[in-house]
């Protein structure tokens, strides 16, 4: 008998293992899907089965019991979801990426940061944010040897102004993050471990969080460094984390593009954890309205990301709009949504209404989306009938009286095509807070959403204008005279990412948008060019004779000493100079910058070669290439004779990167650089890529001279001709 007993225990014990490791609906990726039961099947997929409150309970059952198994299997420690310190992180619901090189952030001609203008867009167009992750980094990072850190150095003001600008945003409420690369290995060497130089970079500027570019999961050491500091950081890997990582991840990107269906996923860490923070990331796509969807299901965030390495998404207005009400609602229940008792998918009376209900003592909050092209209105959903208990519709702000459906209380409120809705159960009179947040509502949503526009526009961009110069009685010393003429003016962005996209690259004069792929039949006009790139011994000439000092001298002829340049380096091309530098030098000697096409036009001459000295790549006709870590500073002009043009114009490829044009538009400028240098560090794709053929061109994202002087970048000049 009692064989036989410890047999069926063994049993019993046998089955519940293999129940709680076969879950019916495991996750797939970061996504839990919905009950069979709520998916459309076609014809030829089998009969469509009716969802009923069985199918909910076991679809609830079997998702809590992965739940409840998963956090035993990857020993969950929940304790820095109870920091006092990373608290903010569970109402951190909107989240922009934000580029250093936005316009709405740093004035270059007031040489200040304007945190106060950024803030006041965004809360004027949808509503405002809670933190912002400031990204300071690639694309430019490559462009010498300063790594991820060293780019945060430069920005204007150096880390006191930094700090001074990240106490601008706390006391507008908003948290900061940056981001970190491990990619970055090629740059220079922090000296110390990763972990600890972030953490102690961070803690100096007061920086509350970072983000973890490309990475799966920050790993604990980073958390761990932070926290031995005194100043924890809240980390947010880009990618999906392990489980396990959830634990010190209390952040999370979710970048579900891809995986959208109808019937909205439920999101993998926040059901693990529902103080864990999601902020869903979905760069490229035009329309948002999955994206605000599924994080107010999910009671999750959204990153609000418009200004994408300089490639303007903007946010239609009515994106925007739907920002504006899903983030007030958010913040105004956020306690409700990080109940551990959170039911998603309660039940709802209409087809594509889907709704999470998130119990709080004797309150419940449910965040409803309807994903439906058109509006529903009626009965939308039953409820328990309590004594005493009140319904309201929060995103109307208004009280709902429950309507009898036989013995089964209903609720009837209109839900918008692709819109929310919020409904509050509560016992008596709502609080202040949740009084005033209805007023709110009642006020936002008094117009339609469909009333708003949502057609996506591109942003057009300017080339700034270069004034022509005097022309000249006679040939200018050291220079060539160009004979110009009819040429095809063929050329392609270098940009890493964003495809064939409008807004990747420049927008020529003669082009309605931006775009990568450019070619042109022009009349160039004759001109003369500088046979070399302005040295170091010629910019020591000119601040001898002009005493010019620029307004902003962070990085400024960095590799000088005194005002000098070192010995043997006179006939080195100038580096450490901005654009801005570049511009005064060539007013003063009577000259200009070459536009783009001036400087390929005399560098390929008519006969489109993809080198100045041919189409065949010559080693011989360009410095070596420097792999390591430290810039061993470029070749001298005149060093590479094999390397000239078909107009006798030298040292136009691999030595330095040259400033030609600029462009802007109402969020970004950025340059056009040619030419390529002589540095290439190693061990990642995303530094930024070499431009060294005729018909290709690099963009330098431009924010402050400080920010934009490189150690491989130098310039020359041009003169009108007759």
């Amino acid at each position: 008998m009692i064989r036989r007993s410890l047999v069926l225990l063994c049993v019993l014990v046998c089955a519940w293992l293999g129940f709680a490791q076969d879950a019916s609906y495991p996750p797939k990726g970061q996504l839990i899907p919905a009950p069979d039961c709520m998916m459309l099947r076609a014809a030829w997929q089998g009969e469509q089965t009716a969802c009923t409150s069985g199918t909910h309970e076991a679809w609830l059952n079997d998702v809590r019991h992965w739940r409840f198994e998963r956090k035993i299997r990857i020993g969950f420690n929940d304790s820095r979801y109870e920091m006092p310190a990373l608290a903010w992180t569970q109402s951190s619901f909107i989240q922009p990426q934000m580029m250093v090189e936005d316009r709405y952030f740093y004035d270059p001609a007031a040489g200040q940061y304007t945190i106060n203008r950024y803030l006041d867009d965004l809360e004027k167009r949808y509503g405002g944010i809670d933190a912002v992750l400031i990204w300071p980094t690639y694309p430019n990072m490559g462009i010498d040897n300063r790594n991820q850190q060293d780019m945060i150095r430069s920005m204007p003001g150096g880390l006191e102004g930094v700090k001074q600008m990240i106490a601008q945003f706390h006391r507008r409420g908003i948290r900061v993050l940056f981001p970190m690369m491990m990619w970055d290995q090629g740059t220079r060497d922090p000296g110390i471990p990763w972990p600890q130089a972030i953490a102690e970079l961070m803690k100096e500027i007061d920086a509350d969080g970072i983000n973890g570019d490309t990475q799966d999961g920050v790993p604990l050491a980073f958390a761990e460094a932070a926290e031995k500091t005194g100043h924890p950081l809240a980390f947010e890997p880009e990618g999906s984390p392990s489980d396990e990582a959830l634990a010190w991840n209390v952040m999370t990107w979710g970048q579900y593009s891809g995986q959208f269906s109808f019937v909205p996923g439920v999101d993998r860490f926040r059901w693990l954890e529902t103080r864990h923070m999601v902020n869903i990331s979905d760069r490229w796509n035009r329309s948002k309205t999955d994206d605000l969807q599924y994080a107010f299901f999910n009671g999750e965030g959204w990153e609000s990301w418009e200004n994408i390495w300089g490639i303007w998404n903007g946010i239609t207005a009515r994106d925007a709009e739907a920002t504006r009400r899903m983030a007030t609602l958010e913040r105004g229940v956020a306690r409700f949504l990080t109940s551990k008792d959170w039911e998603p998918f309660y039940p709802m009376r209409r087809y594509g209404v889907y709704s999470s209900r998130w119990p709080l003592g004797e309150q419940t909050v449910w965040t409803i989306v309807n994903r439906n092209e058109y509006d529903v209105d009626g009965p939308q959903m039953t409820v328990p009938m309590k004594d005493g208990i009140r319904y309201f519709d929060l995103y109307h702000g208004k009280e709902l009286n429950p309507e009898r459906d036989g013995d089964t209380p209903t609720l009837t409120f209109p839900l918008e095509a692709h819109a929310f809705g919020a409904v509050l159960a509560v016992s008596g009179e709502p609080d202040p807070a949740m009084q005033k947040l209805m007023a709110r509502m009642a006020g936002i949503t008094a117009r339609p959403l469909s009333s708003y526009l949502g057609e996506w526009e591109p942003l057009p961009q300017q080339l700034v204008a270069i004034e022509r110069t005097n022309l000249p009685a006679a040939s200018p010393e050291g220079m060539i005279k160009i004979p110009g003429g009819a040429y095809v003016f063929k050329v392609e962005g270098i940009e890493i990412e964003g495809s064939d996209n409008i807004g990747v690259d420049v927008q020529y004069p003669w082009e309605d948008m931006p775009r990568r792929f450019h070619e042109h039949r022009m009349k160039v006009n004759p001109f003369y060019i500088d046979k070399y790139p302005v040295t170091n011994a010629e910019f020591k000439k000119f601040l001898d004779l002009s005493h010019y000092r620029p307004a902003d001298e962070q990085n400024f002829l960095r590799d000088w000493t005194n005002g000098t340049y070192r010995e043997g380096w006179g006939n080195k091309p100038v580096t450490w100079v901005s654009l801005e530098d570049a511009r005064a030098y060539a007013k003063w000697a009577g000259k200009r910058l070459p536009h783009e096409w001036e400087w390929q036009f005399a560098a390929q001459g008519t006969d489109s070669r993809l080198y100045p000295w041919g189409s065949e790549w010559q080693a011989r006709a360009v410095p070596a290439p420097d792999k390591g870590r430290t810039l061993r500073g470029p070749d001298a002009v005149d060093a590479h004779p094999a390397g000239a043009s078909p107009f006798g114009v030298m040292d136009l490829v691999g030595n330095v990167w040259q400033w030609t044009d600029e462009y802007g538009d109402e969020h970004t400028r950025g340059a056009v650089l040619r030419g390529g240098s002589y540095y290439q560090p190693q061990g990642s794709i995303w530094y930024f890529p070499q431009a060294y053929r005729n018909d290709q061109h690099g963009k330098l994202l431009l924010m402050a001279p400080s920010f934009d002087r490189a150690g491989t970048v130098g310039f020359r000049c041009v003169v009108d001709a007759e």
